[in-house]
């Protein structure tokens, strides 16, 4: 088997790497990820330098990892801040390091693409391994896997690296009939509570429209990313994802992008951008031109949960953090990132920190659960 380094996506046939991520989660789809790249939204300008590793045997791709060179930490979530800093007190040198993540989305996946028919642990432990010696090449100062699915976070552990436990808020399709079905589910306080903001939605002659993202107009993509853009303005951060990327994944990725618009009459006046995959749908961006009552919890949540009962999808992760949406059916779930760490001192640090944010982690976790609404 030989192992490759690609910077660019598009080296590699859409339909081999798609043969390996599958349909389950869209952000791993070559339509996805090359449009980071064909826009620039990853790249020197963002800091997200791409360094895709392949496994070929016999020139078939095998398997595969969206690996990248960051010289920040911006648009990863899961922080690392702090590390950075203790590096740079110490007068080390933090950055340059490896990330293996999907730019800007903490939705949990594989890492490590397999091939169906290919030797599984074989391959992942090539891949992890490469990661590691290229990592070393380079005298990075660490690498971190964002977001890792149960088995993959189970692989690299085996091979030694650091877990980090995380927690966010998921919704489960327990075979709803309809949006009703779900709410019966909450004690009377909280059901109460949840029909009272909708209400006022409606109250505020706010309509909601479902739209995929193949029939959206430009017009309408265009008011979509200026809302998208607008939030990053409000909270001093950077909007990289550009319109241009937006179009592309709506041309390349048709239904499996899902736009929820709020209307004030015919003014538009809110958007939430989602993506699907075959049985999760995965809330990912949200703008409002004003603050109008319960609309982000409308869009953003409960547009959402109708949608996935309406399509049968299993899982809805509606993006990171957020205790709010523990009252509004989603559940405490805990997620997980692996890190290598090259010097010797700030590995040990750092995994007695890890193992104490854990055990931290597990108890705020628990915390949450005697605050969910459904019924005992």
């Amino acid at each position: 088997m030989q192992l490759r380094i690609v910077d660019r996506l598009d080296t590699i046939p859409a339909a081999d790497w798609n043969a390996l991520a599958g349909e389950r989660n869209p952000f791993l789809a070559h339509e996805f990820l090359s449009a980071l790249e064909h826009h620039h939204c990853v790249g020197e300008r963002y800091g997200w330098l791409p360094r895709h590793l392949a496994v070929y045997a016999q020139d078939r791709l095998v398997g595969a990892v969206p690996l990248y060179l960051k010289d920040n930490s911006y648009g990863e979530l899961v922080f690392d801040w702090a590390w950075a800093d203790a590096y740079q007190r110490a007068g080390l040198r933090y950055y340059p390091k490896a990330v293996v993540a999907i730019p800007y989305t903490p939705a949990t996946g594989p890492r490590l693409l397999l091939h169906p028919e290919a030797d599984a642990e074989h391959v992942s432990t090539l891949l992890i391994d490469g990661a590691l010696e290229l990592c070393r090449e380079l005298q990075l100062s660490s690498l971190h896997w964002l977001f890792t699915d149960a088995a993959d976070t189970a692989r690299l552990q085996a091979r030694g690296l650091l877990l980090r436990k995380g927690v966010q808020f998921h919704w489960h399709n327990q075979g709803y009939r309809d949006f009703q079905d779900f709410l019966d589910t909450f004690t009377a306080e909280k059901r109460k509570k949840l029909k009272r903001e909708r209400r006022r939605v409606v109250e505020q002659d706010i309509e909601l429209r479902v739209v995929h993202g193949h029939e959206a107009s430009d017009d309408e993509w265009q008011i979509a990313h200026r809302f998208y853009a607008s939030t990053f303005d409000r909270k001093s951060g950077m909007a990289t994802l550009s319109l241009a990327f937006f179009r592309e994944i709506a041309r390349t990725m048709g239904e499996r992008v899902v736009l929820v618009f709020a209307y004030a009459g015919d003014v538009p006046v809110a958007c939430a951008i989602n993506l699907r995959g075959t049985d999760a749908l995965y809330g990912r961006h949200w703008g409002c031109s004003e603050d109008y009552h319960s609309l982000h919890f409308e869009a953003c949540y409960y547009q959402g949960i109708d949608y996935c009962i309406r399509h049968g999808l299993q899982l809805f992760e509606p993006g990171a953090q957020g205790e709010h949406k523990i009252s509004r059916g989603f559940v405490p779930t805990a997620t997980w990132s692996a890190h290598w760490i090259a010097d010797e001192r700030f590995r040990i640090a750092i995994a007695d920190y890890v193992q104490r944010e854990e055990r931290a982690m597990s108890d705020y976790t628990d915390e949450l659960r005697e605050h969910i609404p459904y019924r005992k």
